[in-house]
């Protein structure tokens, strides 16, 4: 039933720009959904399996996770480390094939969605995947291309330095972590959530590597697999249009919502009734 450096400066600047794209954050415990979702079902469920995007960890999904359990979902997070296209799909696959049974819905939230779609490939037993404000790259796209093709991001920004603060780690080989600038999360990414909230937000980062965002996918699984698209009208860090641009190549199916990018934070609810939905068709 549904529910309810070694970089120069130069590479920086054309990296950078857009980093933010993957912007996906660790949150507080949401409160519960504000309305009640239908009763559990006795049929069989599939695992939800959720892959978080930049600068978070498994928590970013904390509200949807409860609802979903709360229904009968048995949910998982993936390990996502945030350090390149290929290595972070590769892990993902491993999880999925190695740590579930049965059919899997696999969920992307932002840089998270193009890690499922390259990590679906090797996952046989995927049914369905589902892209919250997430990326769905074609062969030979990356994150940071597609951030570009169309105007709306306020993180494709020429002074990197005003948006991103940046840490060469160690045997990086020139790559630098990426932490957005904490001032500017609540504009960017969730303008409906409160100043103290987004502070939160702002000091859970966990860095995503800078050259991440340049890794071109490879054949993508959206190709083969059904998918769905939760698209946040007043994104700006992923616009819109390019959403839906994405979700039409795929045939995917789409509701919009009134949500910024951050929509796990905003709008919970929405989100597990959306993914349900994916995890219910046939």
């Amino acid at each position: 039933m549904p529910i309810t450096p070694r970089f120069t400066k130069r590479k920086l600047v054309g990296l950078a720009a857009v980093s933010a794209v993957a912007l996906g954050v660790a949150v507080p415990a949401a409160s519960a959904a504000p309305s009640a979702p239908a009763s559990k079902s006795t049929s069989a469920k599939p695992t939800v399996v959720l892959v978080h995007g930049a600068w978070a960890d498994g928590s970013s999904f904390a509200p949807v996770t409860k609802l979903l359990q709360k229904h009968g979902y048995k949910v998982m997070n993936a390990p996502n480390p945030l350090r390149d296209l290929k290595t972070d799909a590769a892990n993902v696959a491993a999880f999925v094939n190695q740590n579930t049974k049965g059919s899997v819905v696999l969920v992307g939230h932002s840089y998270g969605g193009s890690v499922i779609t390259n990590a679906a490939t090797k996952t046989p037993r995927v049914k369905a995947l589902v892209y919250v404000n997430g990326y769905a790259p074609a062969k030979g796209e990356s994150t940071y291309n597609l951030t570009g093709e169309k105007p709306g991001s306020l993180l494709a920004n020429p002074h990197p330095e005003t948006v991103f603060n940046f840490v060469q780690y160690p045997k990086g080989k020139g790559d630098v972590d990426t932490y957005v600038k904490p001032e500017l999360f609540r504009k960017v990414f969730a303008a409906r959530i409160s100043n103290a909230k987004a502070d939160v937000l702002a000091a859970a980062q966990q860095p995503l590597a800078l050259s991440a965002l340049k890794d071109t996918s490879g054949t993508p699984a959206w190709k083969k697999i059904k998918s769905f698209f939760l698209i946040g009208s007043h994104d700006k860090v992923l616009p819109p249009a390019q959403q839906l641009a994405m979700a039409k190549r795929a045939h995917g199916t789409v509701k919009r919502t009134g949500n910024d990018h951050l929509a796990m934070v905003e709008g919970p609810h929405t989100v597990a009734t959306f993914i349900d939905k994916a995890a219910r068709t046939k």
